[in-house]
Protein backbone atom coordinates (compact mmCIF):
# COMPACT_ATOMS: atom_id res chain seq x y z
CA UNK A 1 0.00 0.00 0.00
CA UNK A 2 3.08 2.07 0.76
CA UNK A 3 4.44 1.62 -2.30
CA UNK A 4 1.08 2.51 -4.31
CA UNK A 5 0.84 5.92 -2.60
CA UNK A 6 4.45 6.95 -2.52
CA UNK A 7 3.95 6.14 -6.53
CA UNK A 8 1.16 8.89 -6.42
CA UNK A 9 3.46 11.55 -4.79
CA UNK A 10 6.29 10.39 -7.26
CA UNK A 11 3.73 10.98 -10.44
CA UNK A 12 2.87 14.44 -8.73
CA UNK A 13 6.43 15.74 -8.41
CA UNK A 14 9.09 16.39 -11.25
CA UNK A 15 11.20 13.93 -12.69
CA UNK A 16 13.83 12.83 -10.11
CA UNK A 17 12.49 14.96 -7.04
CA UNK A 18 11.61 11.69 -5.02
CA UNK A 19 14.51 9.55 -3.98
CA UNK A 20 13.95 6.05 -2.78
CA UNK A 21 18.01 4.59 -3.32
CA UNK A 22 19.09 3.55 0.56
CA UNK A 23 22.18 4.68 0.01
CA UNK A 24 21.07 8.14 -0.67
CA UNK A 25 18.50 8.28 2.12
CA UNK A 26 20.88 6.84 4.71
CA UNK A 27 23.08 10.67 4.32
CA UNK A 28 19.45 12.23 5.19
CA UNK A 29 18.53 10.29 8.36
CA UNK A 30 19.87 12.68 10.98
CA UNK A 31 21.77 16.06 10.88
CA UNK A 32 25.36 16.88 12.64
CA UNK A 33 23.89 15.72 16.08
CA UNK A 34 23.75 12.22 14.62
CA UNK A 35 20.74 11.17 16.62
CA UNK A 36 21.25 7.92 17.42
CA UNK A 37 17.18 7.43 17.42
CA UNK A 38 16.95 8.44 13.69
CA UNK A 39 14.68 6.69 11.43
CA UNK A 40 14.60 5.45 8.06
CA UNK A 41 12.73 7.32 5.90
CA UNK A 42 10.07 6.18 2.83
CA UNK A 43 11.75 8.79 0.51
CA UNK A 44 13.60 12.29 0.44
CA UNK A 45 12.15 14.53 -1.56
CA UNK A 46 14.15 17.18 -2.90
CA UNK A 47 12.03 20.11 -3.46
CA UNK A 48 12.47 22.97 -6.26
CA UNK A 49 9.56 25.35 -5.53
CA UNK A 50 7.20 25.90 -3.13
CA UNK A 51 4.83 24.03 -5.40
CA UNK A 52 6.58 20.90 -5.09
CA UNK A 53 6.40 21.63 -1.21
CA UNK A 54 2.49 21.95 -0.78
CA UNK A 55 1.94 19.02 -3.08
CA UNK A 56 4.12 16.77 -0.96
CA UNK A 57 2.20 17.95 1.84
CA UNK A 58 -1.21 17.39 0.62
CA UNK A 59 0.23 13.82 0.07
CA UNK A 60 1.63 13.23 3.33
CA UNK A 61 -2.04 15.45 5.31
CA UNK A 62 -4.06 12.88 3.07
CA UNK A 63 -2.27 9.34 3.80
CA UNK A 64 -1.07 11.08 7.39
CA UNK A 65 2.71 10.59 6.47
CA UNK A 66 4.81 12.38 8.92
CA UNK A 67 7.07 14.84 7.15
CA UNK A 68 10.77 15.92 8.87
CA UNK A 69 11.49 19.45 6.91
CA UNK A 70 15.58 20.01 6.11
CA UNK A 71 18.20 22.52 4.81
CA UNK A 72 21.61 21.73 4.73
CA UNK A 73 21.50 19.29 7.96
CA UNK A 74 23.85 21.43 9.24
CA UNK A 75 21.28 21.46 12.81
CA UNK A 76 23.10 20.55 15.81
CA UNK A 77 19.67 19.56 18.49
CA UNK A 78 18.32 16.90 16.21
CA UNK A 79 15.66 19.27 14.23
CA UNK A 80 16.44 17.48 11.65
CA UNK A 81 15.95 13.66 12.57
CA UNK A 82 13.99 11.13 9.88
CA UNK A 83 11.21 9.27 11.29
CA UNK A 84 10.26 5.80 9.77
CA UNK A 85 8.55 5.54 7.21
CA UNK A 86 8.16 9.12 6.65
CA UNK A 87 8.88 12.03 4.24
CA UNK A 88 12.33 14.22 4.44
CA UNK A 89 11.44 16.87 2.49
CA UNK A 90 14.73 19.02 1.46
CA UNK A 91 14.71 22.41 0.37
CA UNK A 92 18.36 22.37 -0.69
CA UNK A 93 17.51 22.80 -4.09
CA UNK A 94 15.69 26.27 -3.65
CA UNK A 95 18.60 28.63 -4.38
CA UNK A 96 17.01 31.77 -6.20
CA UNK A 97 17.73 35.23 -4.42
CA UNK A 98 16.41 38.50 -5.58
CA UNK A 99 17.82 42.14 -4.27
CA UNK A 100 16.28 45.40 -3.88
CA UNK A 101 18.66 48.03 -2.69
CA UNK A 102 16.43 50.45 -2.93
CA UNK A 103 14.08 48.90 0.08
CA UNK A 104 17.26 47.15 1.23
CA UNK A 105 15.65 43.88 1.73
CA UNK A 106 16.25 40.33 -0.52
CA UNK A 107 13.76 37.87 -1.55
CA UNK A 108 15.79 33.85 -0.83
CA UNK A 109 14.65 30.87 -0.72
CA UNK A 110 15.84 28.47 1.51
CA UNK A 111 18.27 26.22 0.58
CA UNK A 112 20.77 29.07 -0.41
CA UNK A 113 23.76 28.79 2.44
CA UNK A 114 24.16 32.16 4.74
CA UNK A 115 27.34 33.05 2.87
CA UNK A 116 25.95 32.94 -0.40
CA UNK A 117 23.35 35.18 0.78
CA UNK A 118 26.01 37.33 2.11
CA UNK A 119 27.78 37.20 -1.00
CA UNK A 120 25.06 38.33 -2.79
CA UNK A 121 23.58 41.33 -1.35
CA UNK A 122 27.12 42.73 -0.65
CA UNK A 123 27.65 42.77 -4.49
CA UNK A 124 25.28 45.74 -3.59
CA UNK A 125 27.17 47.10 -0.84
CA UNK A 126 24.88 45.80 1.38
CA UNK A 127 25.13 43.58 4.47
CA UNK A 128 23.21 40.38 6.13
CA UNK A 129 24.35 40.56 9.57
CA UNK A 130 23.34 36.92 11.37
CA UNK A 131 26.47 34.61 10.93
CA UNK A 132 26.84 31.59 12.17
CA UNK A 133 30.14 29.94 12.85
CA UNK A 134 29.00 27.66 10.34
CA UNK A 135 27.67 30.30 8.14
CA UNK A 136 29.88 28.47 5.00
CA UNK A 137 27.38 25.95 5.15
CA UNK A 138 24.53 26.17 6.82
CA UNK A 139 21.21 27.43 4.61
CA UNK A 140 19.23 30.73 5.64
CA UNK A 141 15.66 28.62 5.69
CA UNK A 142 17.55 26.94 8.20
CA UNK A 143 18.47 29.56 9.81
CA UNK A 144 15.49 31.04 10.05
CA UNK A 145 13.40 27.83 11.11
CA UNK A 146 16.17 28.05 13.90
CA UNK A 147 16.79 31.88 14.98
CA UNK A 148 19.91 31.07 14.57
CA UNK A 149 22.27 33.86 15.76
CA UNK A 150 26.29 34.41 15.62
CA UNK A 151 29.00 35.87 16.71
CA UNK A 152 27.90 39.32 15.65
CA UNK A 153 24.36 38.81 17.38
CA UNK A 154 25.89 40.99 20.65
CA UNK A 155 25.35 43.84 18.63
CA UNK A 156 23.02 43.00 15.59
CA UNK A 157 20.61 40.69 16.73
CA UNK A 158 19.17 37.27 15.50
CA UNK A 159 17.54 35.84 12.32
CA UNK A 160 13.97 37.07 13.17
CA UNK A 161 15.01 40.72 13.60
CA UNK A 162 15.83 40.48 9.99
CA UNK A 163 12.58 38.43 8.42
CA UNK A 164 10.54 40.81 7.01
CA UNK A 165 7.98 38.31 5.34
CA UNK A 166 7.95 34.47 4.17
CA UNK A 167 6.14 32.59 2.14
CA UNK A 168 4.98 28.89 4.71
CA UNK A 169 3.66 26.06 3.66
CA UNK A 170 1.08 24.49 6.32
CA UNK A 171 0.50 21.22 7.33
CA UNK A 172 -2.09 20.39 4.99
CA UNK A 173 -0.48 21.76 1.69
CA UNK A 174 -1.74 25.56 1.69
CA UNK A 175 0.97 28.22 0.61
CA UNK A 176 0.58 31.51 2.48
CA UNK A 177 2.73 35.04 2.49
CA UNK A 178 3.00 36.40 5.56
CA UNK A 179 4.93 40.24 5.83
CA UNK A 180 6.52 41.47 2.95
CA UNK A 181 9.05 44.26 2.29
CA UNK A 182 8.24 46.56 4.85
CA UNK A 183 10.15 48.12 7.64
CA UNK A 184 6.79 49.01 9.61
CA UNK A 185 3.77 46.67 9.60
CA UNK A 186 1.82 46.40 12.05
CA UNK A 187 -1.52 44.53 10.33
CA UNK A 188 -2.70 41.40 12.23
CA UNK A 189 -1.03 39.14 14.88
CA UNK A 190 2.45 38.69 14.56
CA UNK A 191 2.54 35.49 12.54
CA UNK A 192 5.60 35.76 10.83
CA UNK A 193 7.48 35.42 14.05
CA UNK A 194 5.43 32.36 15.00
CA UNK A 195 7.27 30.75 12.65
CA UNK A 196 10.70 31.66 12.49
CA UNK A 197 12.42 29.35 15.41
CA UNK A 198 9.86 26.60 14.94
CA UNK A 199 11.92 24.32 13.84
CA UNK A 200 9.42 23.01 11.33
CA UNK A 201 6.51 22.01 13.42
CA UNK A 202 4.37 24.30 11.85
CA UNK A 203 4.76 24.58 8.68
CA UNK A 204 7.62 24.53 6.21
CA UNK A 205 9.09 28.05 4.79
CA UNK A 206 9.88 28.38 1.18
CA UNK A 207 10.70 31.81 0.52
CA UNK A 208 12.28 34.56 3.34
CA UNK A 209 12.29 38.30 2.81
CA UNK A 210 14.96 39.43 4.12
CA UNK A 211 16.31 42.73 5.81
CA UNK A 212 19.66 44.74 4.82
CA UNK A 213 21.76 46.88 6.40
CA UNK A 214 24.57 49.01 4.43
CA UNK A 215 27.96 47.35 4.52
CA UNK A 216 29.97 46.90 7.93
CA UNK A 217 32.04 49.85 8.87
CA UNK A 218 35.84 48.70 8.82
CA UNK A 219 36.43 46.45 12.77
CA UNK A 220 38.99 46.98 15.22
CA UNK A 221 39.45 43.91 17.37
CA UNK A 222 41.35 43.48 20.44
CA UNK A 223 42.03 39.84 21.76
CA UNK A 224 43.37 39.29 25.11
CA UNK A 225 44.37 35.92 27.25
CA UNK A 226 43.57 35.40 30.88
CA UNK A 227 45.20 33.23 33.74
CA UNK A 228 41.90 31.86 34.80
CA UNK A 229 37.90 32.14 34.02
CA UNK A 230 37.05 34.58 36.77
CA UNK A 231 39.03 37.28 35.10
CA UNK A 232 37.77 36.18 31.91
CA UNK A 233 34.10 36.91 32.67
CA UNK A 234 35.23 40.03 35.08
CA UNK A 235 36.83 41.34 31.64
CA UNK A 236 33.21 40.49 29.71
CA UNK A 237 31.41 41.97 32.34
CA UNK A 238 32.98 45.30 32.30
CA UNK A 239 32.81 45.45 28.40
CA UNK A 240 29.27 44.93 28.22
CA UNK A 241 28.76 47.70 30.76
CA UNK A 242 30.84 49.97 28.91
CA UNK A 243 30.05 49.72 25.23
CA UNK A 244 28.00 47.03 22.60
CA UNK A 245 30.35 45.36 21.19
CA UNK A 246 30.17 44.25 16.92
CA UNK A 247 31.69 41.32 18.92
CA UNK A 248 32.78 39.63 22.19
CA UNK A 249 34.11 35.71 21.85
CA UNK A 250 35.49 33.31 24.35
CA UNK A 251 37.25 30.14 24.31
CA UNK A 252 38.26 28.44 26.80
CA UNK A 253 42.00 26.44 27.43
CA UNK A 254 40.93 23.20 25.43
CA UNK A 255 39.45 25.08 22.65
CA UNK A 256 42.61 27.16 22.27
CA UNK A 257 44.59 24.50 22.62
CA UNK A 258 42.88 22.79 19.93
CA UNK A 259 42.61 25.85 17.39
CA UNK A 260 46.56 26.09 17.64
CA UNK A 261 46.75 22.69 17.08
CA UNK A 262 45.42 22.86 13.90
CA UNK A 263 45.91 26.49 12.89
CA UNK A 264 49.55 27.09 14.50
CA UNK A 265 48.94 31.11 14.94
CA UNK A 266 50.91 31.35 17.96
CA UNK A 267 47.75 31.50 20.68
CA UNK A 268 48.82 31.38 24.17
CA UNK A 269 48.45 27.21 25.01
CA UNK A 270 48.69 28.20 28.82
CA UNK A 271 45.99 30.67 29.04
CA UNK A 272 42.59 29.29 30.55
CA UNK A 273 40.61 31.73 28.72
CA UNK A 274 41.17 33.85 25.59
CA UNK A 275 38.56 36.63 24.37
CA UNK A 276 38.55 38.16 21.17
CA UNK A 277 36.58 41.31 20.66
CA UNK A 278 35.49 43.68 18.08
CA UNK A 279 34.12 46.98 17.21
CA UNK A 280 32.87 48.72 14.22
CA UNK A 281 31.98 51.89 15.46
CA UNK A 282 32.09 54.64 12.82
CA UNK A 283 35.43 56.71 12.05
CA UNK A 284 37.70 57.22 15.07
CA UNK A 285 34.85 55.68 17.24
CA UNK A 286 36.24 51.90 16.54
CA UNK A 287 39.84 53.06 17.97
CA UNK A 288 38.33 54.94 21.25
CA UNK A 289 35.81 52.04 21.67
CA UNK A 290 38.77 48.96 21.33
CA UNK A 291 41.17 51.27 23.25
CA UNK A 292 38.56 50.88 26.14
CA UNK A 293 37.58 46.91 25.47
CA UNK A 294 41.62 46.75 26.22
CA UNK A 295 41.25 48.99 29.45
CA UNK A 296 38.46 46.57 30.79
CA UNK A 297 40.78 43.11 29.61
CA UNK A 298 44.08 44.55 31.38
CA UNK A 299 41.86 46.08 34.59
CA UNK A 300 40.18 42.08 35.23
CA UNK A 301 44.18 41.18 34.99
CA UNK A 302 45.04 39.72 31.47
CA UNK A 303 48.35 38.00 30.53
CA UNK A 304 48.10 39.92 27.70
CA UNK A 305 46.16 42.01 25.30
CA UNK A 306 46.83 42.31 21.53
CA UNK A 307 44.68 45.42 19.54
CA UNK A 308 44.63 45.83 15.73
CA UNK A 309 42.83 47.57 13.30
CA UNK A 310 44.18 45.80 10.18
CA UNK A 311 41.53 43.98 8.95
CA UNK A 312 43.14 40.54 8.26
CA UNK A 313 44.77 40.29 11.31
CA UNK A 314 41.38 40.68 12.69
CA UNK A 315 39.78 38.14 10.63
CA UNK A 316 42.32 35.54 11.29
CA UNK A 317 41.34 35.88 15.13
CA UNK A 318 37.76 35.80 14.21
CA UNK A 319 38.46 32.74 11.98
CA UNK A 320 40.28 31.14 14.70
CA UNK A 321 36.98 31.16 17.04
CA UNK A 322 34.68 29.77 14.01
CA UNK A 323 37.00 26.81 13.87
CA UNK A 324 36.96 26.01 17.45
CA UNK A 325 33.85 23.50 17.26
CA UNK A 326 35.68 21.58 14.70
CA UNK A 327 39.06 21.69 16.03
CA UNK A 328 37.69 20.46 19.67
CA UNK A 329 35.71 17.55 17.80
CA UNK A 330 39.34 16.18 16.82
CA UNK A 331 39.39 15.58 20.12
CA UNK A 332 36.51 12.94 19.67
CA UNK A 333 32.82 12.82 18.60
CA UNK A 334 30.74 16.02 20.26
CA UNK A 335 27.71 16.67 22.51
CA UNK A 336 27.05 19.91 21.69
CA UNK A 337 25.18 22.35 23.81
CA UNK A 338 23.41 25.85 23.50
CA UNK A 339 23.10 26.92 27.09
CA UNK A 340 22.48 30.86 28.04
CA UNK A 341 22.15 32.86 31.23
CA UNK A 342 21.98 36.70 32.03
CA UNK A 343 24.93 38.29 31.60
CA UNK A 344 25.66 38.63 34.92
CA UNK A 345 25.50 35.08 35.92
CA UNK A 346 28.15 34.04 33.09
CA UNK A 347 30.63 33.18 35.53
CA UNK A 348 28.06 30.91 37.89
CA UNK A 349 27.83 29.38 34.61
CA UNK A 350 31.00 28.54 33.39
CA UNK A 351 32.73 27.53 36.54
CA UNK A 352 29.15 25.51 37.25
CA UNK A 353 30.24 23.54 34.12
CA UNK A 354 33.44 22.95 35.44
CA UNK A 355 32.32 21.50 37.99
CA UNK A 356 30.64 19.43 35.81
CA UNK A 357 33.33 18.17 33.88
CA UNK A 358 35.37 16.81 37.23
CA UNK A 359 32.44 15.17 38.70
CA UNK A 360 31.36 13.07 35.46
CA UNK A 361 35.14 13.06 34.39
CA UNK A 362 34.44 13.87 30.86
CA UNK A 363 36.28 16.59 28.48
CA UNK A 364 34.40 19.95 28.34
CA UNK A 365 35.49 22.46 26.32
CA UNK A 366 33.26 26.08 26.21
CA UNK A 367 33.29 28.50 23.91
CA UNK A 368 30.79 31.43 24.09
CA UNK A 369 29.28 34.56 22.30
CA UNK A 370 30.03 36.06 25.92
CA UNK A 371 28.64 39.30 25.00
CA UNK A 372 24.69 37.65 25.29
CA UNK A 373 26.11 35.22 27.70
CA UNK A 374 25.43 32.41 25.16
CA UNK A 375 28.09 29.49 25.67
CA UNK A 376 28.86 26.21 23.48
CA UNK A 377 29.90 23.69 26.05
CA UNK A 378 31.19 20.85 24.09
CA UNK A 379 31.27 17.25 25.78
CA UNK A 380 33.99 14.96 24.49
CA UNK A 381 33.07 11.57 24.66
CA UNK A 382 33.67 8.13 22.78
CA UNK A 383 30.39 6.71 21.53
CA UNK A 384 32.16 3.27 21.23
CA UNK A 385 32.50 3.07 25.33
CA UNK A 386 28.96 3.03 27.10
CA UNK A 387 30.08 4.05 30.22
CA UNK A 388 31.58 6.65 29.22
CA UNK A 389 29.09 8.01 26.91
CA UNK A 390 26.62 7.75 30.27
CA UNK A 391 28.79 10.26 32.02
CA UNK A 392 28.97 12.20 29.32
CA UNK A 393 25.02 12.45 28.56
CA UNK A 394 24.57 12.83 32.52
CA UNK A 395 26.85 15.72 31.96
CA UNK A 396 24.90 17.27 29.28
CA UNK A 397 21.66 16.88 31.17
CA UNK A 398 23.43 18.56 34.35
CA UNK A 399 24.43 21.79 32.11
CA UNK A 400 20.63 22.13 30.89
CA UNK A 401 19.59 22.15 34.23
CA UNK A 402 22.55 24.17 35.73
CA UNK A 403 21.12 26.86 33.13
CA UNK A 404 17.49 26.77 33.85
CA UNK A 405 18.79 27.17 37.66
CA UNK A 406 20.71 30.10 37.03
CA UNK A 407 17.81 31.89 34.99
CA UNK A 408 19.07 30.99 31.70
CA UNK A 409 17.75 28.73 28.68
CA UNK A 410 18.66 25.33 27.20
CA UNK A 411 18.82 27.36 23.61
CA UNK A 412 20.18 30.37 22.68
CA UNK A 413 19.87 29.60 18.93
CA UNK A 414 20.43 25.75 18.09
CA UNK A 415 17.10 25.04 18.70
CA UNK A 416 15.37 22.18 21.10
CA UNK A 417 15.20 20.01 18.19
CA UNK A 418 14.94 16.24 19.26
CA UNK A 419 17.71 16.29 22.45
CA UNK A 420 16.59 19.20 24.21
CA UNK A 421 13.06 18.52 24.24
CA UNK A 422 12.76 16.84 27.72
CA UNK A 423 14.28 19.88 29.44
CA UNK A 424 11.97 22.52 27.83
CA UNK A 425 9.24 22.18 30.27
CA UNK A 426 11.22 23.23 33.09
CA UNK A 427 12.65 25.96 31.37
CA UNK A 428 8.74 27.11 30.51
CA UNK A 429 6.23 25.99 32.70
CA UNK A 430 2.76 23.91 32.12
CA UNK A 431 1.15 26.66 31.28
CA UNK A 432 3.48 27.53 28.22
CA UNK A 433 4.05 23.91 26.98
CA UNK A 434 -0.13 23.66 26.91
CA UNK A 435 0.02 27.12 24.80
CA UNK A 436 2.19 25.55 22.96
CA UNK A 437 0.91 22.15 21.90
CA UNK A 438 -2.80 24.10 21.33
CA UNK A 439 -0.76 26.05 18.77
CA UNK A 440 0.86 22.97 17.45
CA UNK A 441 -2.74 20.99 17.36
CA UNK A 442 -4.56 24.03 15.12
CA UNK A 443 -1.80 24.38 12.70
CA UNK A 444 -0.81 20.87 12.02
CA UNK A 445 -4.09 19.01 13.32
CA UNK A 446 -2.90 15.68 12.38
CA UNK A 447 0.97 16.03 13.67
CA UNK A 448 2.57 14.82 10.57
CA UNK A 449 5.01 17.96 10.60
CA UNK A 450 8.60 17.18 12.32
CA UNK A 451 6.98 14.85 15.11
CA UNK A 452 8.98 14.21 18.24
CA UNK A 453 10.67 18.07 18.24
CA UNK A 454 9.94 20.42 20.06
CA UNK A 455 7.36 18.67 22.18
Amino acid sequence: MASVQLQDLIATLPAGAVVTDPDVLAGYRHDWAKDPGAGTPLAVVRATATADVAATLRWAHAHGVPVVPRGAGSGLSGGATAVTGGIVLCTERMRAISVDPVTRTAVVQPGLLNAEVKRAVAEHGLWYPPDPSSFEICSIGGNAATNAGGLCCVKYGVTSDYVLGMEVVLADGTPVRLGGPRLKDSAGLSLTKLFVGSEGTLGVITELTLRLLPAQPPLSTVVASFADLDSATEAILAITAALRPAMLEFMDSVAVNAVEDELRMGLDRSAAALLVARSDAPGAFAAHEAELMVAACEKAGAIEVFSTADPEEGEAFTAARRFAIPAVERLGPLLLEDVGVPLPRLADLVSGIAGIAERNAVTVSVIAHAGDGNTHPLIVHDPADAEQTARAHRAFGEIMDLAIALGGTITGEHGVGRLKKAWLPDQVGPDVMALTRRIKDALDPTGILNPGAIL
